[in-house]
């Protein structure tokens, strides 16, 4: 299996080829100095590209999700897929098409699942992450819980990437474009070009000062 390969597969999920690839290619670059996080694994799809990344490199991904689906994918909601509801408890359940996507693409020993909230996980957690993709609830206080149970845990150079970043609130949700820009307020990340509706940011090294940082300080030494 190859990206090209994989690209042909039709994967159950809410995510553009263009930003699976970048996915992908990011990845590549981050699994080199570490294991990769990803929060909202759904169904597989980001898993599917990042997992093949973390394989290609001998590293791992770690998919947290509850897999009870997120609030806009309950029965009723916009998002809601007959599919992915379990007969037996009337919830949802994403975890049997997960694992059957990887599954399928020989990736069980490179994607490590973790069913539980992104904020018990979190509590004690102690490996350092080359990247977290935020990519989980969309209410601000589910994506605001994310980034500040992970961001820490991302080590120097290494990348955050936030999924769904709409400049047009007609188009979707702002949670995950205020902790975009909570995260580049901050000084501590780098800007690279945003790729459809997905974010990412690069953590600066210890020595780094971002333009954003350098502007702000501009500004009250004038």
């Amino acid at each position: 299996m190859n990206l090209e390969e994989l690209s042909k597969r039709a994967l159950k999920g809410f995510m553009a080829v263009e930003e699976a690839t970048r996915l992908y290619e990011v990845a590549r670059e981050a699994a080199r100095h570490g294991p990769c996080l990803e929060i909202g694994g759904y169904c597989g799809l980001s898993a599917a590209y990042l997992g093949l990344a973390c394989r290609e490199r001998g590293s791992v991904l770690f998919s947290l999700d509850h897999h009870e689906g997120s609030e806009e994918q309950q029965p009723g909601a916009e998002y809601f897929d007959e599919e992915l509801l379990d007969p037996q408890t009337g919830r949802i359940d994403t975890f049997p098409m997960f694992r059957k996507t990887i599954r399928d693409l020989n990736l069980e020993n490179t994607v490590v699942s973790i069913v539980a909230r992104s904020a018990v996980a979190a509590r004690f957690w102690r490996t350092p992450l080359s990247l977290v993709l935020i990519d989980g609830g969309h209410s601000f206080e589910a994506v605001f819980t994310d980034y500040n149970s992970w961001a820490a845990h991302i080590q120097p150079g290494g990348f955050l990437l936030i999924h769904d970043i709409f400049f047009d609130a007609a188009q979707g949700g702002q949670a995950p474009r205020c902790i975009y820009q909570m995260a580049l307020a901050s000084g501590l990340y780098a800007e690279l070009p945003l790729v459809r509706t997905l974010g990412i940011l690069q953590r600066l090294p210890p020595e780094g000062v971002s333009d954003l940082a350098r502007e702000r300080w501009r500004r009250l030494s004038v």
